[in-house]
């Protein structure tokens, strides 16, 4: 179930710039992949760990079982500040994001996650949820699936397909995930058709965002981790779409940019920004990544550093 491959792996712990005796956070447990290697290089240290999907939780009980300075929370990451508090930590050395859908999670086709096998609606990170798939598709209004798709999904054909979806279900509710394939593939011209890539992946993407609320809860969490960090602490977020990747690059720049007018800056020697991108340019996949594992191809990696 857990054949997992961690994107970035070695380029991720590498920037964290782990300390044997250091507090890290992996907000994104998953199958565990970059916990391991962070957990290998803690001696007195702590890790503690987020995950909403309670398999990942129970699949990690197994891996770190016995070790008292590993924490196991079943809870999405958007309450990170509150966990870390009532766990008696003021500030942690670093955190980690590894961003969207685990392989577990996609893989598992009765999650219906995914286009490629047939399955009910649901995409639900958190099983416990209410809203799934099924009651984005079959009960939005339309301007609100348009509103979804076109920004979650950045799809420029959300119009035709909401109108579709809204004719399908006056007929009768929605259940699968490949009736849902057939009504976006019968929404497409054939030149959309004919292009590289699945058809309903935009789609897909955008109504898993707004079943697990993906945006909103990682913008809380960022800023939270951000400012949770001790001096030389950092934050390493790996993306893998535009939108998630645009709003930690602005989060970031509002970290390291000054308020101050510049001329206090240049002449006085005045300073409020405390934080630093440790990469000027975000960071990419290797070739030999991208040979290994398909699903790296649209990852990147970006961190900040607390400087003082």
């Amino acid at each position: 179930m857990f054949n997992h491959y961690s994107v970035m792996l070695d380029e991720s712990i590498k920037l964290l710039n782990i300390k044997p005796d250091g507090v890290y956070v992996d907000m994104t447990l998953g199958g565990a992949g970059h916990a391991k290697a962070i957990f290998e290089k803690l001696n007195k240290g702590k890790l503690i760990c987020f995950d909403q999907d309670i398999l990942a939780i129970d699949n990690a009980r197994e891996v770190f079982v016995g070790k008292d300075n590993v924490y196991l929370i079943n809870k999405n990451f958007e309450f990170f500040k509150e966990t870390i508090e009532d766990l008696n930590i003021d500030s942690v050395d670093g955190v980690i994001f590894d961003l969207g859908v685990s392989s577990m999670q996609f893989d598992l086709p009765e999650r219906g996650f995914s286009y490629r096998y047939d399955a009910k609606l649901d995409m639900r990170m958190n099983q416990d949820a209410q809203l799934s798939a099924y009651e984005v598709v079959n009960n939005y209004p339309f301007n609100d699936l348009v509103r979804i798709i076109s920004r979650y999904g950045e799809e420029k054909f959300a119009v035709q397909i909401v109108r579709n979806i809204e004719k399908a279900r006056e007929k009768q509710p929605i259940e699968t995930t490949f009736e849902l394939v057939e009504i976006i593939k019968q929404s497409l011209p054939q030149a959309v058709l004919k292009k590289k890539g699945h058809p309903a992946k935009k789609t897909f993407q955008a109504i898993r965002i707004e079943v697990n609320k993906e945006l909103e809860v990682f913008e809380k969490a960022l800023v939270d981790a951000i400012e949770s960090l001790n001096v030389s602490g950092r934050v390493v977020v790996i993306s893998f779409h535009s939108l998630e990747d645009r709003l930690c690059k602005n989060i970031f720049k509002e970290y390291t940019t000054s308020k101050l007018p510049k001329d206090l800056v240049d002449v006085r020697g005045m300073e409020d920004v405390k934080y630093q991108l440790v990469k000027n340019k975000v960071v990419l996949p290797s070739d030999d990544e991208l040979s290994e594992n398909s699903r790296s191809k649209s990852s990147k990696l970006r961190v900040i550093e607390k400087t003082r």
